[in-house]
């Protein structure tokens, strides 16, 4: 017959139970549990059927319980301490301010390089996953800066924000009785010379990628209404004048514009976009971003999704790259919230209150 463990008399059977059933820390109420249990008469075999721990874990448990009371009830971890750490305050001061600096003139910083600099202040050895750990410690990601083009200009960049604006403003004041609403719009060249992109693979597999070098291309014009995610496309075989006007005149046509619809939409200054021979149609006014400033353009974020289908692929045709990159269009049409969440800048957001 199995032994049964004998439990110090420190809480009735009554109130263990209550303490089982109010206990949020998951660790801690399973222990209550084993001790309610053990003290209804249950044996060591019956109690870890029903909570899954071990023989051993239950006479430790109730061994304790037995010598310490309630207080060795629980993940006992939660008690400990934790060692000194490596860095007291004034080096970790030191660490953040090396941090702001590069290693060298050709280096950067990473979990070894920081273990390095660690084991140099306190002159012994440090792993470099401790030296990791002081990275994440000192909130530090490892992210990709995002390019800014050597001749751009911040506080244009900043004005034309302001400038916006007060462009918004300026359409409602002249046409009270027109909604006046923000798109933006750009171009993208896509082609027969592949896409090569990072992916997932399992760790035993080469990743291969077949490529076809031929330089033909299609390019795709996307509109966007950042306020609600909206989106409208064209697909065409080249950019010029005539066609940015055509597509300008159908965009119109499509979202009714007029007295009683205004677009105000920002594009870059492409030589098609602010030729003389541009032709805008009733209610669509343009606003050109600032020179070397795509970052300031939501239809950049757009382009990435759309080049989903087809990375680390090869088409014989241009007209089977046409197909899937039509099919994708149609697939973010409804992708609205998804593509608000994308590039619906919070800058953006107040000029089209």
């Amino acid at each position: 017959m199995p032994k049964r463990l004998t439990l110090s008399p420190h809480l009735s059977c009554d109130i263990l139970e209550q303490r089982y059933r109010q206990e949020k820390d998951p660790v801690g109420r399973t222990h209550y549990q084993i001790l309610w249990l053990l003290a209804k008469g249950k044996t060591t075999k019956q109690i870890a059927e029903v909570t899954g721990y071990s023989l051993r874990w239950i006479r430790v448990i109730a061994n304790r319980y037995n010598s310490l009371g309630v207080v060795g009830v629980g993940d006992q971890r939660h008690h400990n301490p934790g060692g000194k750490p490596l860095l007291n305050e004034v080096q970790q001061a030191q660490l953040l301010q090396a941090l702001e600096r590069q290693v060298d003139e050709t280096q950067l910083w990473n979990g070894r390089k920081v273990a390095d600099w660690m084991s140099r202040l306190l002159e012994r050895p440090v792993s470099p996953q401790r030296g990791w750990e002081y990275l994440k410690q000192m909130e530090y990601r490892l992210r990709i800066p995002r390019p800014a083009h050597l001749l751009s200009d911040p506080s244009e960049q900043e004005n034309w924000k302001k400038k916006i604006l007060e462009r918004v403003e300026q359409l409602r004041q002249q046409n009270p009785d027109a909604e006046i609403q923000l798109w933006a719009m750009d171009e993208h060249r896509l082609g027969l010379k592949p896409i090569l992109r990072r992916m997932w693979f399992p760790w035993w597999e080469k990743p291969t990628a077949t490529v076809q070098w031929q330089f033909k291309w299609v390019w795709v014009y996307g509109f966007v209404h950042p306020t609600s995610g909206e989106t409208y496309w064209w697909l065409m075989p080249t950019v010029n004048i005539y066609l940015f006007n055509q597509v300008l005149a159908d965009f119109a046509q499509h979202f009714g514009l007029g007295k009683h619809k205004q677009v105000l939409l920002t594009i870059d200054r492409a030589g098609w976009h602010i030729s003389e021979k541009v032709q805008l149609p009733e209610g669509l006014h343009l606003e050109f971003l600032p020179s070397y400033s795509p970052e300031l353009q939501p239809a950049e974020r757009l382009w990435q999704f759309l080049d989903e289908p087809i990375v680390n692929r090869a088409f014989e045709k241009i007209e089977e790259l046409e197909q899937v990159i039509y099919e994708r269009c149609c697939v973010l049409l409804k992708e609205c919230e998804f593509i608000r969440g994308l590039t619906n800048f919070h800058w953006w957001q107040a000029a089209s209150a």
